[in-house]
């Protein structure tokens, strides 16, 4: 197998067509024959370049609306012979097949009909079915064929054509061939990921797939690769956003970061400013207001201590005021539906603050698969979008909630959803006090929760901690009274949970004898 070998006669059938005449143009200069197809030979030619069609070459011309045009033995085996195999070659001798030394194919836009909501029927015919034939055939050669599939890939031939007159190395080939068939695999799982979706079943099998968005420094530590590779979706978050300022984002300032986003787009910007301050992937403090500022003021009120450093997310436009009060802590990232002049000025002069802008809010509401790995597999579940109403909510104690109380529980209940278990969250006025997270006791992360408050109270010199008066959600049961008792004697007026527990009614029977207001929801938000 030779390390160099001349491309002679190359195949382009693309999608897309950015950078092609550029590269027609490369390849023809070197005196390469091309072959084409359909609107690919069309924009070749009237570049000035001379083309060849696929269906001169096969004898047959496309069909079935382009469905069959290249699925034929004069492609596939001018793809497929060996070059060092003498029965390969007198086969393609005796056919009349003649090889075809590079292929550069990208594949119907499959992943954006389903992206932008196309009928079953458009979708379908987005399934390109002799792209990845041509795909697969060239990478299996790729001793002797080069297979491109990314535009971003068309410098790197061109290159190597210019620097070897006209020939690609072994090393390109075989690179550019796990990348073909990364991308046919990536393909597939996104047709296999919405045939799952329509036949509304668990699947036998199931595979994920993903671009390489960004090679990361490290991971969680310093001796851990890591990489962040994006799904394909447009849904509005971190994949998507565009970062204005600072270095490149980290393993886990992208993890905490998501995390701040999906929490603060449970906010309809509508409902007015609300702001979330993410600490190792856990809110340390999540408000509303009647302006950003006071929605970011009161988040960080929370918990000053562990804002710092912390990943900060908005769900209106990002104000010159609300930029100049986080300016005044070490803040990691910020991350928000806009940005406006003022913003981007008073940012612009913490290089070290990365800013983002989404165009929009995460769809909170919207199911997707939630991914994790095991030793020897993976669980997948559908993404937690569970939400309640006043409605969905059962009174269980003597004493009802009042408005204010109901509202506050209702937040509560919303922060609960994004914070790891055992979660507990005070909250008063739409704004957390205290937050209580991933303890293996839910009585603990009830005292931790007031206790911060504490600190809280003292640190900003008020006269009592914030969770006299306020509401606590739980996102499971309490399995004993004692939870709900230490949160009473915390100074909380009521309580959210879902309820189910053995002991209801002593938890009950305790939220009485406390004068407590408690409402069942019967929804677990367990988030590990």
């Amino acid at each position: 197998m030779p390390d160099l070998h001349p491309v002679k006669r190359a195949l382009l059938s693309v999608s897309d067509k950015s950078g092609l005449i550029n590269l027609g143009k490369a390849l023809a200069a070197h005196g390469v024959e091309l072959l084409s197809t359909g609107g690919s030979a069309k924009a070749l030619r009237d570049a000035g370049l001379d083309v060849r069609d696929v269906a001169d070459l096969t004898g047959y011309p496309e069909m079935m609306d382009g469905r069959v045009k290249t699925l034929h033995p004069a492609v596939h085996g001018g793809l497929l012979a060996l070059r060092d195999n003498k029965d390969h070659l007198a086969a393609m001798d005796t056919h009349g097949i003649g090889a075809i030394d590079l292929v550069v194919v990208n594949l119907y836009p499959f992943e954006a009909a389903v992206a932008k909501g196309a009928a079953y029927p458009e979708i379908i015919e987005n399934i390109d079915i002799g792209g990845p034939a041509m795909i697969r055939s060239a990478a299996k050669n790729h001793g002797f064929v080069t297979v491109v599939v990314d535009t971003e890939d068309y410098s790197q031939v061109i290159a190597e054509l210019n620097a070897h007159a006209g020939q690609t190395t072994y090393a390109l080939r075989q690179r550019l061939a796990q990348t073909a068939y990364a991308r046919t695999a990536a393909y597939d799982t996104a047709v296999s990921t919405w045939m799952a979706e329509q036949v509304s079943e668990t699947p036998r099998r199931r595979t994920f797939g993903g671009t390489l968005a960004q090679t990361l420094r490290y991971g969680e530590n310093p001796h851990q690769q890591a990489a962040f590779y994006t799904d394909g979706s447009d849904r509005p978050g971190v994949a998507t956003a565009t970062q204005h300022q600072g270095k490149e984002l980290s393993y886990n300032n992208i993890n905490d970061t998501d995390a701040a986003f999906e929490l603060v787009s449970e906010f309809a910007p509508e409902n007015g400013p609300a702001c979330a301050i993410i600490k190792h992937a856990n809110p340390c403090g999540v408000a509303t207001g009647s302006t950003m500022i006071e929605a970011y003021t009161r988040a960080f009120d929370c918990d000053r201590t562990s804002a710092f450093g912390g990943i900060i997310a908005l769900n209106q436009i990002l104000d010159g005021e609300t930029a100049e009060a986080i300016s005044g802590i070490f803040t990691e990232v910020v991350i928000a539906p806009g940005a406006d002049a003022d913003a981007m000025s008073i940012f612009g002069k913490k290089k070290n603050l990365r800013l983002l802008t989404t165009n929009g809010l995460a769809d909170p509401a919207l199911a997707k698969l939630a991914v994790r790995q095991v030793s020897g597999g993976y669980l997948v579940q559908d993404k937690d979008v569970g939400r309640i109403t006043r409605d969905d909510l059962k009174v269980v104690t003597k004493r009802a909630p009042s408005d204010q109380e109901l509202s506050d529980l209702l937040f509560a209940w919303t922060v609960a959803k994004h914070v790891k278990s055992n979660a507990i969250i005070y909250v008063k006025d739409g704004a957390t006090v205290g937050v209580g997270a991933g303890q293996m006791s839910r009585v603990d992360s009830t005292r931790i929760a007031a206790r911060k408050a504490q600190d809280m109270a003292e640190a900003m010199g008020l006269p009592a901690p914030l969770t006299q008066g306020s509401v606590v959600a739980s996102d499971a049961f309490f399995p004993f009274a004692d939870g709900l008792i230490t949160a009473a004697e915390a100074g909380a007026t009521a309580l959210i949970q879902p309820g189910g527990s053995m002991r209801d009614d002593e938890v009950i029977a305790a939220a009485d004898a406390a004068g407590l207001a408690m409402v069942f929801t019967n929804m677990r938000h367990f988030r590990h």
